[in-house]
Formats: C-alpha cells, sequence, structure tokens
C-alpha cells in the first residue's frame, strides 16, 4: 500500500484549510487537487465513493447548495444523474476528501481524517 495522501481541497473552505494543514503537519507525500478547478469525473466519483463506504451520492452532496435545490437532486435517485451533477457543479461534493490507499474520508470535522492513517 502507498504512504500517498490525495486531499480534494478548496481553499474557500476553512474546514478544508484546517484538514490541509493538519495532513501538512502531518508529513508524508501530499497531493493536493484543488477539485472546484479540476473537476473529478465520474469515474472518480464512483471509485471515492466506495473508499468512503458510501452506498449513494446523496450521502455526500451538499445538501444546503443552492444548485442541490435548483437541480432538484432530492428527488433523482438515478446514481448517474447525481454523479454528472457533481462533476459540473463540483461544489455539491462535501469537502473537504482526503483518500489514503484503499480508504477515504470527509474532513468533517478536520481531525477526522487523522484515522486514515
Amino acid at each position: 500500500m502507498t504512504d500517498s495522501t490525495t486531499i480534494w481541497h478548496n481553499p474557500r473552505c476553512s474546514k478544508s484549510r484546517q484538514t490541509l494543514a493538519l495532513l501538512e503537519a502531518r508529513g508524508g507525500e501530499l497531493d493536493v487537487r484543488e477539485y472546484m478547478d479540476d473537476m473529478p469525473s465520474i469515474d472518480e466519483l464512483k471509485d471515492v465513493m466506495t473508499k468512503l463506504g458510501f452506498t449513494s451520492a446523496h450521502e455526500w452532496l451538499r445538501k444546503n447548495e443552492a444548485d442541490y435545490r435548483e437541480l432538484g437532486l432530492k428527488a433523482i435517485e438515478d446514481e448517474e444523474v447525481l454523479l454528472d451533477a457533481m462533476t459540473k457543479y463540483p461544489r455539491l461534493i462535501e469537502r473537504p476528501v482526503v483518500i489514503h490507499g484503499d480508504k477515504a474520508m470527509i474532513g468533517r470535522p478536520p481531525e477526522q481524517v487523522l484515522e486514515l492513517f
């Protein structure tokens, strides 16, 4: 297993900045992906969803986002439609997401991601 860690980071988010600071203080190889600019593909979302242990994209959608309401995502059950919306509107993705090996975790609270190590 690799020691590499990736964070899907949004520098405008305080929880994301706090999580990044924790990971940097921990040391080790860290890949910072600003996912708002470098949007994940549907395949990447599926992979990370599995690593998060989620069975539905609804589990990591930001339900307070205007896009969530405007797109009517609450009523949608088709996973492909939800994942497609996440690729087109990455702010819908709950953040930050930290990926380490075959596991991932959302940094809410930030300290939670340390359980990956």
